[in-house]
C-alpha cells in the first residue's frame, strides 16, 4: 500500500510537472504573441502619424500658396491703382515741373 502511495505522489508529481512546463510554454507563446501584436500595433501608429503629417504639411503649402497669390493679386491690383493715379497727375506734375523750371530761370536771368 505504502508503494502504491508513493507511486500515486510520484505519478501526481509528474503530472504536475507536465502542467507547468504546458503552462510556460503557453506563457512564453503568450508574451510572444503580445509583444507581436505591440509591435504591429506600434508600426500602425507610426504609419498613420507619418501620413498624418504628410498630411498636414500639404494643407500648410495649399494654404500657402493660396495665401500667396492673393498677396500677388492684391499687390498687382494696388500696382495698377497706383499706375492709374499717376497717370492721372502726369500732366499737372509736367505743368508744375516746367513752372518751377521757368521761374529757375527767369530768377538766375
Amino acid at each position: 500500500m505504502k508503494i502504491e502511495v508513493l507511486k500515486d505522489i510520484k505519478n501526481a508529481e509528474e503530472d504536475y510537472k507536465k502542467m507547468i512546463s504546458q503552462a510556460q510554454e503557453r506563457r512564453k507563446s503568450l508574451v510572444a504573441s503580445a509583444e507581436l501584436e505591440a509591435d504591429n500595433l506600434i508600426q500602425k501608429a507610426q504609419e498613420d502619424a507619418e501620413e498624418f503629417k504628410k498630411q498636414q504639411i500639404a494643407d500648410a503649402r495649399k494654404q500657402a500658396g493660396m495665401r500667396h497669390a492673393t498677396i500677388i493679386s492684391d499687390g498687382k491690383a494696388e500696382a495698377v491703382a497706383l499706375e492709374s493715379r499717376g497717370r492721372q497727375n502726369l500732366a499737372k506734375a509736367v505743368d508744375l515741373l516746367v513752372t518751377r523750371f521757368k521761374e529757375q530761370l527767369n530768377v538766375s536771368a
